[in-house]
């Protein structure tokens, strides 16, 4: 992976995203059937673990921290409404069970029980909520993730957290081809720099998923 870089900060982020909405407008088509409803919508939130959002952590995100605020105001607000939140952490016994990961990234992981893996302090999942482990860029694969929010009575996600282009964008996929109805917050992901972050929206929004910003969820929730 890249270094990451700091393309978008807490001051720059409304003006940002109004430029990626354009962006993701100027390119795919409006897609007026899908509506956001809350009581039957799971909030995703990927892999905000020290590893990418703790300034310490060794593959830090520097855009972590300007998403992060619109992160925990989805959770509020799905709280509010009683809809499903999930967490994921990205997690790894050892070698042994990183397969292409460890083809792509030779000599790094996350390693499963070691500070890096944890959520950060300012995520704190409540009793009834989900936090699980993963080990591939698909939230779905070996989690029960599927499982879970099928007996939430969940028939749409919304996808936030990191990384933009690899878990958040792969995820969403996967919902998308179990059939769910995917939305993928354009202020609450993060990733290692503006264009794999653009390039991940136009593509989700062009076949996959509802590009949102969280003022239009946190309206659908009061609503």
């Amino acid at each position: 992976m890249k270094r990451a870089v700091p393309y978008v900060t807490g001051e720059s982020l409304a003006a940002a995203t109004d430029g990626w909405l354009a962006d993701v407008r100027a390119v795919t088509k409006p897609r007026p059937q899908l509506t956001l409803r809350p009581k039957r919508c799971a909030l995703l939130v990927l892999d905000l673990v020290r590893y990418f959002a703790d300034p310490k952590g060794r593959a830090f995100l520097p855009a972590a921290p300007a998403v992060l605020p619109s992160v925990l105001r989805l959770v509020e607000a799905f709280r509010r409404t009683g809809g499903p939140v999930c967490f994921t952490r990205h997690g790894h016994d050892g070698p042994e069970d990183l397969g292409m990961l460890g083809r792509f990234y030779p000599g790094d992981f996350i390693r499963e029980g070691q500070p890096e893996s944890e959520l950060i302090p300012a995520l704190v999942p409540r009793p009834g909520e989900a936090v699980l482990r993963k080990k591939t860029y698909d939230a779905f694969v070996g989690t029960g993730l599927e499982d879970w929010l099928r007996a939430r009575g969940a028939e749409q996600v919304l996808v936030a957290g990191v990384l933009t282009h690899l878990c958040c964008e792969t995820t969403a996929r996967a919902a998308f081809v179990r059939g769910f109805e995917v939305f993928f917050a354009a202020d609450a992901t993060a990733t290692s720099n503006e264009r794999l972050h653009l390039g991940a929206l136009v593509a989700l929004a062009d076949g996959f998923a509802g590009v949102v910003r969280t003022t239009e969820v946190e309206a659908s929730c009061a609503g």
